[in-house]
């Protein structure tokens, strides 16, 4: 029996052996400029980066909050650094307008966030999984909040002043899926019986909805 596992063993190394010998043939050898496409993203080959692959400018400048929302959110991720790929890490900069500025009930279907507020005074908050319950917190300065991965969460500017927060990912490439905009304005729409069904409103109710959402 050892034996037989001691021979199982030699043949996996032996093959594991043959492929990255095979991989590292075709990537650098073969062809040295071939690009892997890795977690969605293209992988550069490493003898072929330079520091602007790792490098991002701008989170200093304040974002444009003058929207339907009064938000604005600068994303640092994979699109914008692509020496992240694979890193399992992103950031963003969150601007928020005085009285009312929002950050609308989203989603990130792939990533875990923190975030910190640095300016101003935030009342944020996420919903559990069924049964759902809504947990909240107003920030100051200074302050910390988690929303786990694949949670609806939001934050709200509840001061007369600005706003600025900064989040970390546990992503390069998070997602974020709106809450108002994917249910009354995707493309193609959903048939409006079936959001006034699930919603308990009448069907124009609906459809005035979409129609505010169709160009968001």
């Amino acid at each position: 029996m050892i034996s037989v596992r001691k021979q199982q063993l030699s043949d996996l190394v032996a093959s594991w052996s043959l492929l990255l010998y095979l991989l590292r043939r075709l990537n650098l050898t073969m062809v040295p400029n071939l690009s892997v496409f890795v977690n969605g993203k293209f992988c550069k080959n490493p003898n072929l980066t330079v520091a602007e692959d790792f490098f991002f400018w701008g989170l200093n400048v304040p974002g444009n909050t003058e929207n339907r929302v009064g938000s604005n959110v600068t994303l640092v991720n994979v699109d914008r650094i692509s020496g992240l790929n694979t890193l399992g890490i992103s950031l963003a900069r969150l601007d928020f307008a005085p009285n009312g500025g929002l950050n609308p009930p989203h989603t990130h279907p792939r990533g875990t966030e923190i975030l910190v507020v640095v300016e101003g005074t935030l009342y944020v908050g996420f919903v559990t999984s069924n049964p759902n319950r809504l947990i909240t917190k107003v920030l100051y300065p200074g302050d910390v909040f988690v929303f786990p991965i694949g949670l609806i969460h939001f934050q709200f500017n509840i001061a007369k002043t600005n706003a600025v927060a900064f989040a970390g990912l546990s992503s390069q490439n998070p997602g974020v899926i709106t809450i108002a905009d994917a249910i009354f304005g995707p493309n193609p729409p959903i048939n409006p019986d079936v959001l006034a069904k699930a919603f308990q409103l009448d069907k124009d109710e609906v459809e005035k909805l979409q129609k505010l959402f169709e160009n968001a």
